[in-house]
């Protein structure tokens, strides 16, 4: 052949490779270009792709032509190559590259051979796409009523990274997907091991492990296993009807774990958890709810109970719910001639029990009844009555502070009375009582007690004093043996309690509050006014002193256009406001300031009702 020929050849070669890149073809070619290693569009099988190559003009003597490739560059017809077989009805050709490896990179270059020898097109390079990965199932063990052990092996990553692996599992899909309950298992290729959790007992799972990379999700192969029959399910209901010696339960069994319901119920105990071993309520067998009625009981006693159902696997039970019986308390009244002319403004009335004040025992001493009585008349007379009728049993004096059923009616002079009864040994007392503070925040220390005044319209002991940083206690009768304090400083006073600390020096508003039998409470606040007339703005409370004469609290001080607040002790917790003066409402309206000036305010917080004057001098 003579050289021009063989120049010619090159020529079209180097041309067909140019063309190439220009040309577009469906996704899945490859084009053999110079310009492919950056313009390229290839949709690279696994397994395969096709190659495009273009030849200018037929006859000039090829004899083959077609594609060689290799796994490294530079590949030649002594590398692998496919020589196109097809019929040439155009300059284009496609080969179909087969067999390859996958998630390999390939080298290919077109080729065409004459009489002459073997000239090449420009080298580019592809890689074929991953595979699925290949994984076992591992049989499955350590099988439960409701949980089991199983996993997989990732052998074959498919040429990706293994993103995620499991096992995927179904009582109702004989080949499991991971659209079914799945499990989690990191990544990457191996073994790995399975928790399957949250199943039924006595049915039959299938299950299979899963695998997947960027090209897909790949499953070992199916394996079953059936669960053993699980405990069953038993919730307890909460417990109702508390008597003193009985009360209401129950529960209902609301799954029997893949067995029979043989037997349900309550067990209760004095101690937490109690089993069918000891003492128990039948609720019958089967699914459902039952209820139960707990009798036999003792007085004032911590109970345990918990619902039980049992099975072929054993006995399950429902949470452990613990509740106290009722402790013998009593209630008695006491009618008298007394009741309407102390009590006003109330629905009390005169010798009717069921209008009465009353005595209460406690839960900790049920046969020990107190409280206190206001009686206003000069001479009082009066019984107990142990119900709200007059149907008895009633007890009147019967002389040396006992109890009588027959006895005349109980005398005694005006006074607040601290009663006292006690039915184990039946007698009484009535101690008449006058109540004050003491302690060393107050002016006469731990000398005697600063008295308070009762009213009888809000049935409480009040007064004004003014207090040092110390303690404080409410004593009767300048005696220790009546005085309550407050073992937490919280409002509640119990008989012979801690000292209440008074951590700022101020005039307080003092209430002692016994109207309420066994039921003690008392306040000591002391009192300023607040807001935007004021001084200290919405920031810092004036306070408010003692006027002893007018009996109200009472500050002169400059305001200016705004508004006022009262408030207790620094806080918003108890704060007195409103456009009416003479009724005070906790929380109520800001009092507005129209004209700035010299201002005298007075707080009257002793009345059922609190007032206030605002006057300008």
């Amino acid at each position: 052949m003579k050289r021009k020929t063989i120049y010619r050849i090159l020529t079209l070669l180097v041309s067909a490779s140019i063309f190439v890149a220009a040309c577009t073809k469906e996704k899945s070619d490859v084009r053999l270009s110079p310009t492919l290693a950056s313009t390229q569009t290839l949709n690279i099988k696994s397994d395969a792709a096709t190659v495009v190559g273009f030849v200018v003009a037929e006859g000039d003597g090829f004899i083959e032509k077609g594609v060689c490739y290799a796994t490294t560059p530079a590949p030649t017809t002594s590398s692998t190559k496919v020589a196109y077989t097809g019929i040439a009805t155009t300059a284009t050709y496609n080969v179909i590259l087969s067999g390859l490896a996958y998630a390999t990179k390939y080298y290919a270059k077109a080729y065409a051979i004459n009489a002459s020898g073997t000239v090449y097109g420009e080298e580019l390079n592809f890689t074929t796409l991953p595979v699925i990965p290949t994984v076992t199932t591992t049989v499955i063990t350590a099988i439960t009523g409701n949980a089991a052990a199983g996993g997989g092996n990732v052998t074959v990553s498919g040429g990706a990274e293994v993103t995620a692996r499991g096992i995927c599992f179904s009582s109702t899909n004989l080949t499991p997907t991971v659209a079914d309950t799945k499990t989690s298992d990191s990544k990457g290729t191996g073994v790995f091991t399975s928790a399957l959790a949250s199943l039924k007992g006595n049915v039959t799972y299938y299950v299979r492990a899963y695998a997947i990379n960027s090209a897909g999700t790949n499953y070992g192969a199916v394996v079953s296993f059936k669960t053993l029959v699980d405990l069953p399910v038993v919730t307890t209901t909460d417990v109702t009807a508390i008597g003193k010696t009985g009360a209401t339960s129950g529960g209902a069994a609301t799954y029997d774990g893949g067995g029979a319901i043989t037997a349900k119920g309550l067990a209760w105990s004095t101690s937490a958890n109690p089993t069918i071993a000891g003492t128990k309520i039948d609720g019958g067998a089967g699914l459902g709810a039952f209820v139960s009625a707990l009798t036999g009981l003792q007085k004032f006693t911590v109970y345990h109970v918990r619902a039980f159902a049992t099975n072929s696997a054993g006995t399950a039970y429902g949470a452990d719910i613990q509740f106290t019986t009722l402790a013998d308390i009593q209630t008695w009244n006491i009618p008298g001639n007394y009741v309407g002319a102390s009590y006003p403004g109330t629905t009390l009335g005169d010798w009717s029990p069921d209008r009465s004040p009353q005595i209460i025992s406690t839960i900790a001493a049920p046969d020990k009844l107190e409280g206190y009585v206001y009686m206003a008349n000069a001479a009082n007379e009066w019984k107990f009555a142990t119900q709200p009728n007059w149907n008895g049993p009633n007890y009147g004096d019967g002389g040396a502070g006992k109890l009588d059923g027959n006895g005349p009616n109980i005398a005694s002079p005006a006074g607040y009375y601290k009663l006292n009864a006690n039915t184990t040994t039946m007698t009484f007392t009535a101690v008449k009582t006058v109540w004050g503070v003491i302690g060393s925040a107050t002016p006469q220390s731990w000398n005697d007690e600063t008295l308070l005044t009762y009213s009888p319209t809000q049935r409480v002991w009040q007064g004004v004093m003014h207090l040092t940083a110390a303690e404080i206690k409410f004593r009767a009768n300048h005696d220790w043996g009546m005085n309550y304090g407050s073992d937490k400083a919280d409002g509640n006073l119990s008989a012979g309690g801690s000292n209440i600390p008074v951590s700022v020096e101020s005039d307080y508003a003092i209430t002692l509050d016994l109207s309420k039998p066994n039921v003690y409470t008392y306040s000591a606040n002391r009192w300023g006014v607040i807001g935007d007339a004021t001084p200290g703005s919405w920031g810092t409370d004036t306070n408010l002193t003692w006027d002893a004469t007018n009996k109200v609290l009472k500050v002169t001080l400059n305001l200016t256009v705004g508004a006022i607040k009262f408030r207790a002790n620094d806080d918003w917790g108890l704060n007195l406001g409103g456009l009416n003066f003479n009724a005070l409402t906790n929380g109520g309206d800001n009092i507005p300031i129209a004209v700035a000036g010299s201002y005298t305010l007075t707080l009257d917080v002793l009345k059922a009702v609190p007032s206030c004057t605002v006057t300008k001098n």
